[in-house]
């Protein structure tokens, strides 16, 4: 029933659950480090929205089905993938690993799913694209003018990028307490300029990219309906429902928890893609059964990374989709086009709503 596991025999012996690879991250990630993986902006409030919305989402099990053959395999922009999966695009995700992107980039491969790099993420685009095959996404922070941002796609295209991504939520930086508290910048914020073009950017920029550039497009940091809409009003090929992890806007919705009305308003006109606090099994099965074609792993895959580099991603990846079966048996399912609304119903969080409130078995100290 139960995919085999891709990791080293070493790494399955050494973590045989979720919480032991984020315990593991903790304690052998710096504390700057740690803090700037787990932290939000300002009362982190968006943050924890992001799993209460999860957690507020149960799941509706059906009886008496033959579950002995379950494919949790899926296509996105028609590409196959044995999981519906990406990792999310995480600046300097170097500091995890120092393979960075390119660690990420095996480890999709190694399971048949996307990954998607940081434009201000190491080793870059070419050698990101280069060490491993497998589809892949380019996420760009815009730094430049219409030029720049071409010469970005041209690259891209010819390293064999799936599709191109443009975040949008990130106009004004926010304020990161944790990392403000522990004095810490982050190292492409050294030396990074050109916010104002990020600030500048808007929707003619994005009926500019689809008139001229022929690769998928990619809209990450959509929160609205209207703004979904718009959006498949100009061409995009894929929404990206994100609220940056909660690290941009204090005070917003959980991803999940406006994933509904954007499926509504996209209609099948594109792709749907959201990250935001999905650390489970679970996690990804409610997701798809609104309506997403395609989750996102952020902080999962920096403690991946934390805690084992490359075969410590590969364990966590083995870890969740063991979950997602599990999961698609008990409620009596045997594909992922099965899923929908039908299969989820609204109940009361158990527990209050933290970044890992997911992991109740991690210690509450660093050792």
């Amino acid at each position: 029933m139960f995919r085999d596991d891709r990791s080293e025999p070493g790494t399955i012996l050494r973590f045989q659950a979720l919480h032991e690879i984020a315990a593991e991250a903790r304690a052998r990630l710096p504390r700057n480090i740690w803090d700037y993986m787990l932290g939000a902006t300002e009362t982190e409030t968006t943050a924890k929205r992001n799993r209460l919305a999860l957690d507020t989402l149960a799941l509706r099990p059906r009886m008496l089905r033959d579950v002995r053959n379950i494919d949790i395999s899926s296509q996105f922009l028609g590409v196959g993938l044995e999981l519906p999966l990406t990792f999310a695009p995480i600046g300097s995700l170097e500091s995890f690993d120092m393979e960075g992107g390119a660690a990420a980039a095996r480890a999709a491969a190694r399971h048949g799913m996307l990954t998607t790099l940081s434009s201000v993420s190491a080793p870059g685009l070419e050698a990101t694209a280069a060490a491993a095959a497998g589809p892949k996404i380019f996420q760009l922070y815009v730094r430049g003018d219409e030029a720049w941002i071409d010469d970005h796609v041209h690259r891209a295209q010819a390293a064999g990028y799936t599709a191109f991504c443009l975040t949008v939520d990130v106009a004004v930086y926010s304020r990161r307490e944790r990392d403000i508290v522990n004095r810490f910048v982050k190292p492409w914020r050294k030396t990074a300029g050109g916010q104002d073009h990020q600030a500048a950017l808007n929707w003619k920029d994005v009926e500019r990219f689809k008139r001229v550039h022929s690769i998928p497009l990619l809209i990450k940091g959509i929160m609205t309906a209207e703004d979904a809409a718009m959006a498949c009003d100009l061409g995009v090929d894929g929404v990206w429902v994100s609220n940056h992890g909660g690290r941009q806007l204090d005070q917003a919705q959980g991803s999940t928890a406006v994933l509904p009305e954007i499926v509504a308003a996209i209609a099948g006109r594109a792709a749907v893609i959201v990250d935001g606090g999905f650390l489970r099994g679970t996690d990804i099965i409610k997701a798809l059964a609104l309506g997403a074609d395609l989750v996102a792993l952020g902080r999962l895959t920096a403690m991946g990374l934390g805690a084992a580099g490359e075969e410590g991603l590969v364990r966590a990846i083995d870890l969740l989709a063991e979950e997602m079966q599990i999961a698609m048996g008990l409620m009596g399912l045997t594909s992922l086009a099965e899923l929908s609304p039908e299969n989820l119903t609204t109940a009361p969080a158990v527990d209050p709503p933290h970044v890992l409130s997911a992991f109740p078995l991690l210690p509450a100290k660093r050792p």
